[in-house]
């Protein structure tokens, strides 16, 4: 007599084969979950936002167009890149920034002589677009601490529907800790909003400084 094979549990098969997908998506899931890049948290703008913008507007915070002086402090280069949470180039996103100069006063007619005296060298404020590649590059001076206040670099991100208002601090700066706005924020969005020292590219200037601080948009 011939045997024939017993037919299969096709019910079964299809449970494992469910099974192996639905832990395949979960794994993908996980993955990419883990893979999220933080925002980088929305902070305040502060009183200084110029209430009249400079002629000179480019991201060279250093010179202003017509003088030949440049301007007091330390130079700093800040550079990085416009991200969302995935991860992904933001090109052509728009950021603005502004700051104290190295007396620590800004541009700004409700700050007075009691903060510092004002310098005609240095611009104060400045606007530019990321590239294709979200990839950007400043060049100011490294702000100095001020009454209340560590050292800090206010800005103005916006990318699609995205607008972020933020401020980049600096790594081991000893005033972190007593800055109010700084304290407010919880371990990782202080890690977001801090940028790292680097050294410098070639050809920078003697005695100048280069931060590298990622922005990461939110949504």
């Amino acid at each position: 007599m011939r045997l024939h094979p017993a037919p299969r549990d096709t019910s079964r098969m299809r449970r494992r084969v469910l099974h192996g997908a639905a832990a395949s998506m979960l794994l993908a899931s996980g993955i990419a979950h883990a893979e999220k890049l933080r925002a980088t948290p929305a902070n305040a703008l502060g009183p200084f936002y110029p209430a009249q913008k400079p002629v000179d507007i480019d991201a060279d915070l250093t010179r202003v167009a017509g003088r030949a002086g440049v301007a007091h402090g330390t130079i700093l280069y800040v550079t990085g890149r416009v991200l969302d949470t995935g991860g992904r180039p933001q090109g052509g996103a728009t950021l603005e920034l502004w700051q104290a100069n190295a007396f620590g006063r800004y541009i700004h007619p409700a700050d007075s002589d009691a903060s510092g005296p004002l310098d005609p060298d240095f611009q104060g404020y400045g606007t530019l677009r990321a590239g294709s590649d979200g990839q950007f590059r400043i060049k100011t001076i490294k702000p100095p601490p001020y009454s209340g206040r560590t050292p800090h670099i206010h800005f103005i991100v916006a990318g699609g529907r995205t607008r972020l208002t933020t401020q980049m601090f600096f790594e081991g700066e000893p005033r972190n800790e007593r800055d109010g706005l700084y304290r407010h924020l919880a371990a990782d969005d202080r890690r977001a909003s801090t940028g790292r020292f680097i050294d410098r590219a070639r050809g920078a200037e003697d005695g100048s400084v280069a931060v590298t601080w990622d922005i990461v948009l939110p949504g």
